[in-house]
């Protein structure tokens, strides 16, 4: 399909050379790993292999330095593939959870790890935030961490923490000073670098897979941390100021997440295109009539435009407040999931009967489209946000 956002040089090749590795994963490999509930691991280890786990990791630590619009070509090209957004998804916590290590962890911890995560040697692919009792609420969460000595010892619960089976490390949030004794909700949060194979070895987590109807590559967890040690130089930032670091970047991490979204929107299309071109009924492609077309066509450019606004976002960062940053990627998430629902919707009634087998794959995209309208924040909280600060309307909650 036509190109309608014009790329820089650089950024032209990240997308051609994401696409050649994107060759050697045909539809029967995602396929089969979504159907087996199993994580690509050739998938990510090739992208290691090649430096793009590292993409947003400095140069002075081994990784390409590159910024937030050249993640989103290399991550709207990988869900435009075969495997969607859930392809996308398997390895955006390797690229973004990293972020806070290079903001604020100790230079000696930097030195350390950083290297590694940028060679693919050892992986830093979830964080713990989400709770039973704080899901967008996050000020809520109840997990403790109380200072002992040397150490840190965490006691609490999480939920919905992705990815943490292929991880070496987790980010994890914890309240270092109860909610009842701090002046704002936003207060008294830290994050902890916690080694998991030393908590497992130690007995000091628990874990449970919940089972789920998409993104099958990334398998999500229940954890318990009962007595969780952890050393006190793995206190990542200030101590009590964890709330206001995950924020740093989240508006850049939101739009990443939306160009994911263009990228499933696109590989629907396209797939629902080739399906109209070729699938004849009555003696006629099923492409010609305009019951077919004008769906597709609506997808198209309802995904365009939230590729356009995604992509000028994300050129003006540098440039705007976090607040007007924050605007548009609330709105730029909006539309493209959105669109991308639309798209996956349309792909699914293009195909017919067919659009519920598995071997079309238009299930799967449909599938994990409509995750895109939950997470990482909900359509509703979106608009929230988008109502409160652009249209100047009373915070609603």
């Amino acid at each position: 399909m036509w190109e309608t956002v014009q790329l820089t040089q650089e950024q032209r090749l990240i997308r051609d050379e994401i696409r050649d590795i994107l060759d050697d994963f045909d539809r029967e490999y995602w396929r089969t790993h979504d159907q087996d509930n199993e994580y690509p691991h050739e998938f990510a280890e090739t992208l290691a292999d090649h430096g793009w786990l590292g993409i947003l990791i400095p140069e002075e630590y081994g990784g390409a330095g590159m910024g937030t619009p050249e993640v989103m070509v290399m991550m709207e090209e990988i869900a435009s593939s075969a495997g969607g957004f859930g392809a996308s998804q398997a390895i955006h916590g390797a690229i973004y959870t990293t972020t806070p290590i290079v903001k604020y962890a100790t230079e000696e911890l930097k030195e350390d790890l950083l290297p590694k995560f940028a060679r693919g040697e050892a992986t830093l692919q979830s964080m713990g935030l989400t709770e039973p009792n704080a899901g967008s609420e996050s000020t809520n969460i109840e997990t403790m961490a109380e200072r002992d000595g040397d150490e840190y010892v965490i006691n609490g619960q999480k939920i919905w923490t992705s990815r943490v089976d292929v991880s070496d490390y987790l980010l994890l949030i914890a309240r270092t000073t109860p909610l009842s004794e701090v002046e704002k909700r936003t207060r008294g949060i830290s994050m902890f670098l916690v080694d998991l194979q030393e908590a497992h070895e130690r007995g000091e987590i628990e874990m449970s897979s919940i089972p789920k109807m998409s993104m099958n590559l990334s398998h999500s967890f229940e954890l318990w941390f009962k007595d969780l040690r952890v050393p006190a130089d793995h206190l990542i930032g200030e101590k009590d100021r964890g709330f206001y670091q995950i924020l740093d970047g989240l508006n850049e991490e939101r739009l990443t997440v939306s160009a994911e979204a263009v990228g499933i929107g696109e590989a629907a299309i396209k797939r629902a295109v080739d399906y109209a071109n070729e699938r004849v009924v009555f003696d006629r492609p099923i492409g010609k009539n305009q019951a077919i077309q004008h769906p597709l066509a609506e997808a198209y450019a309802h995904v365009q435009a939230g590729k356009h606004l995604t992509y000028n976002a994300a050129s003006m960062v540098d440039d705007l407040s976090q607040k007007e940053v924050g605007i548009m990627a609330n709105t730029a998430k909006f539309l493209t999931s959105k669109a991308a629902f639309e798209a996956a919707d349309a792909a699914v009634q293009t195909h017919g009967g067919f659009g519920a087998a598995r071997e079309y794959d238009v299930e799967r995209f449909f599938r994990d489209a409509r995750m895109t309208r939950i997470a990482p924040i909900s359509q509703e909280l979106a608009l929230n946000y988008i109502g409160e600060n652009a249209l100047g309307l009373p915070r609603s909650y």
